[in-house]
């Protein structure tokens, strides 16, 4: 089965994305910040990763940074989900080792489409 991590400190986002995630068939785990979400990768590296851009403890930024560089850590597809909507955040977001971005608020359809471009839906 698929595994997604959902990466957000937003439990209402957490819960939408878990939601469509597992109608596409992905078996999901959350983390309500980017420090959370690392451990959870240490136990056991998601397919996926659906990160939030800001959050306490450690930004999207800094998390996808320390996932790119731990063993393994270049494998899971990287999709940003965030309100930061201009070049310079999506080109930081592309050259930090993100492979896709999707703007919130987003749904099934969106997501679906993103996933499908990173080759997971």
């Amino acid at each position: 089965m698929k595994t997604c991590l959902i990466v957000d400190d937003s439990r209402v986002i957490r819960k939408v994305s878990r939601h469509i995630l597992e109608t596409l068939g992905f078996a999901v785990d959350e983390a309500e910040n980017g420090q959370t979400g690392l451990d959870a990768c240490e136990t056991n590296m998601p397919d996926v990763v659906l990160l939030d851009w800001n959050m306490p403890v450690m930004t999207g930024i800094e998390f996808i940074t320390q996932l790119r560089q731990r063993p393994g850590g270049d494998k899971p597809k990287v999709v940003f989900c965030t309100t930061e909507n201009d070049v310079a955040h999506i080109r930081e977001a592309i050259q930090a080792g993100a492979d896709e971005y999707v703007m919130k608020p987003f749904d099934h359809e969106t997501l679906q489409i993103k996933l499908q471009l990173v080759g997971f839906a």
